[in-house]
């Protein structure tokens, strides 16, 4: 579905009280897309010539890795040592074979389990299902495979594919190979399609299953070893630090003990927040390290199409403090009435779980300042918008900040192996989130806000 490019309008953060504050005519709705997841004894195949690998060093300003540093790259899927970018994320040879195959051969595989087994360099083999299923989740293309099933891909797109959970649900039923072929046939042309098969395939149990994280099964095979930062990866970094504005919010939330908000003021908060986060972005793209380098017509469609996202990305981390403690103490001074809880939606019921669930993900991680610029910079550089003159350029960049994002995560947590794939892994959620919050009508906002901020705030208060 289309994004809706239209960011919020009026003034930043300004000063007055709450109870005096008007409620603005409406909130500018989020984007509207979303994002925001065999052979009985399958052997790895090794290098064979193909050329969708993509390596450093194409964009820019190119950021060198040296060999050692690319020994040290892990599967985004299994955890096993990665070589390279295959059909749009960081993975392994062997992870790469499989999913080529699986989608050339239209393969519907079958989980015995719960549909959440844990892949790891020794378990990946031991469900099929979950395999590809993670391959999907964590963002491979299946639309770069070449449809000839030949070495060499179609695209060479940098970073995760966002697809929704409707369309990974009909790659993995099969539905999507049926409408395929159903396409290609009623087009004449079914000589094209590949030979598929049909027939589900039973899979071992994986012993290993879990309901948490599937990168919890990963061990490292060797401990973590000293390492130093890139120096350019470090100037970049610094440089993206420069562009960001970490001061505390000038919104004022504060209100007079007693006082009873409003649906409309708490409303009216929520606009001036935005505003105030919305002119921060425009602050920080006349900053960043890369603004000579790309129009001003693809830095508008880049802005209006992730502001949402940009939004949701730092009120989760580097404000998440004025937005779980402040903003959290005036929506508890807000009472629902019964019609508004009775009416309130399906969808903002996604929204406050996926939000929630969010929420605690990043508390845990405690994502650095540097991440944040990082992953901030990864989901802006979406080559992927509508509208865009100069995708190629947006690619480089997007695989500049990847790197430097996974090399500095590797340098400064080295005894979390798996940190890098989790923070990028926020980013197809928060994608999501920004979707569905443009079908929760405007009104329910408020209660919306006072479910998220309370049960998380509580939750802080526990743990």
């Amino acid at each position: 579905m289309e994004r809706d490019e239209r960011p919020p309008s009026g003034a930043g953060g300004g000063g007055g009280s709450v109870g005096f504050l008007e409620p603005p005519a409406a909130l500018p709705p989020p984007p509207r897309n979303g994002f925001c997841q065999d052979e009985l004894a399958e052997l790895d195949p090794g290098t064979n010539g193909e050329t969708d690998s993509l390596t450093l060093g194409q964009g820019h300003t190119p950021v060198s890795v040296p060999d050692d540093r690319a020994e040290q790259r892990t599967c985004l899927i299994c955890g096993d040592r990665a070589t390279g970018l295959h059909y749009g994320i960081i993975s392994c040879e062997g992870c790469k074979g499989f999913f080529k195959r699986s989608i050339c051969n239209k393969r519907v595989y079958r989980c015995s389990r719960d549909k959440n087994c844990v892949m790891s360099r020794k378990q990946r083999n031991r469900c099929q299902y979950c395999r590809l299923l993670k391959c999907l989740q964590m963002g491979m293309n299946r639309k770069a495979i070449r449809e000839d099933g030949m070495p060499g891909g179609r695209n060479k797109s940098i970073g995760p594919v966002q697809i929704s959970e409707e369309e990974i649900e009909r790659i993995m039923s099969g539905q999507e190979f049926e409408e395929e072929a159903n396409h290609w046939s009623n087009h004449g042309d079914s000589d094209h399609s590949s030979p598929g098969n049909r027939a589900s395939e039973s899979n071992q149990p994986s012993p290993g299953s879990t309901l948490s994280s599937s990168y919890s099964g990963h061990s490292p095979l060797l401990p973590p070893q000293a390492r130093s930062l890139d120096p350019q990866s470090y100037s970049l970094i610094h440089q993206l630090m420069s562009a960001e504005d970490l001061e505390p919010l000038g919104t004022p939330m504060l209100i007079e003990d007693g006082y009873a908000v409003t649906q409309a003021e708490l409303f009216a908060l929520l606009c001036r927040l935005a505003d105030e986060l919305l002119f921060r972005q425009i602050a920080w793209i006349k900053k960043l390290p890369f603004f000579c380098e790309l129009s001003i017509k693809d830095y508008t469609c880049l802005l209006s199409s992730t502001w949402q996202e940009l939004i949701l990305l730092s009120s989760l981390t580097v404000y998440s403090k004025q937005i779980f403690g402040e903003l959290a103490d005036v929506t508890a001074k807000y009472s629902p009435s019964d019609e508004e809880l009775h009416r309130f939606s399906d969808e903002g019921m996604e929204v406050i779980e996926r939000l929630i669930y969010l929420y605690h993900k990043f508390h845990q991680l405690k994502v650095s300042n540097e991440e944040y610029a990082c992953m901030k910079a990864i989901n802006f550089l979406n080559q992927d918008i509508r509208g865009l003159t100069s995708a190629s350029q947006l690619e480089q960049l997007n695989k500049r900040y990847w790197y430097i994002c996974q090399d500095f995560t590797e340098y400064k947590y080295t005894h979390q192996p798996n940190r890098f794939p989790d923070l990028m892994m926020c980013l197809p959620e928060i994608r999501y989130i920004a979707g569905k919050m443009v079908n929760v009508p405007l009104e329910q906002l408020p209660l919306l806000f006072k479910v998220v901020l309370h049960s998380c705030k509580t939750s802080a208060v526990k743990e």
